[in-house]
């Protein structure tokens, strides 16, 4: 660690209150909502933070690391503490798949045929196989990415025949202000498809909530919670 970086390390204590205040709250849900041993993770959303802070968060217990836009995440990725796992958690499009399928563990958006083929493309040019989400529109938004409920069967077991890639689950962004049943929805419909084993699709990864509605997210099943602003302050 360099001078700089233990700098921010030392003057980040309110990430580091900002995590017990969190890690309390997922606990306390899972004591009401969850099996004792059921896993919850944590994802710091690193969209606008400097890498420094990030790594106070990493130095604070964070393992997961979420990045929204390819080229800050391309900017930030040599910077990052070796012990975070990185995913992709942005919307996504196919020309800049080639930037990131080295280098992050998952990608959580994707939420087209296009999108799944072309990252199956460069998979199979690279020799890996790529570890996916399939991103839910669960609020019908037009503003937002993702695949209709309605659409969701089919586009899995379409997207599930691909060679170079596993889709380990399902994420969503409920609108702003939903109630919880879009979060109840998710968590049929992900059940739904775990329970068909639909084609070689492993739906083990639910990733939904984020600062303001984690707590939500946890009680009907999220195992991924992405928070940005309740660990690293207001994005400026």
């Amino acid at each position: 660690m360099t001078i700089s970086e233990r700098r921010w390390v030392c003057v980040d204590t309110d990430i580091s209150e900002n995590l017990k205040r969190i890690r309390f709250d997922v606990e306390e849900a899972k004591a009401k909502y969850r099996k004792p041993d059921d896993a919850v993770r944590i994802m710091a959303v690193t969209k606008t933070v400097p890498y420094q802070r990030v790594n106070a968060a990493v130095e604070e217990g964070i393992t997961l690391l979420g990045e929204n836009r390819v080229q800050e995440y391309l900017e930030k990725k040599d910077h990052y503490s070796p012990e975070a796992e990185v995913h992709f958690i942005g919307h996504l499009q196919s020309n800049k798949v080639k930037y990131i399928i080295n280098s992050v563990a998952l990608i959580h958006s994707v939420d087209s045929m296009k999108l799944a083929s072309e990252i199956d493309r460069l998979a199979a040019i690279n020799g890996i196989c790529m570890n996916v989400l399939a991103e839910v529109n669960i609020g019908g938004e037009a503003s937002k990415s993702g695949v209709s409920p309605d659409e969701l069967r089919e586009f899995i077991d379409e997207a599930s025949q691909l060679e170079h890639i596993r889709i380990k689950g399902l994420m969503t962004i409920p609108p702003v202000g939903s109630s919880e049943e879009c979060f109840e929805r998710v968590q049929t419909l992900f059940s739904d498809l775990r329970s068909r084993q639909a084609g070689k699709a492993e739906m083990e990864i639910l990733s939904m909530g984020m600062s303001a509605d984690y707590v939500s997210a946890v009680k009907y099943g999220s195992n991924i919670v992405r928070i940005g602003s309740g660990i690293f302050g207001p994005r400026k």
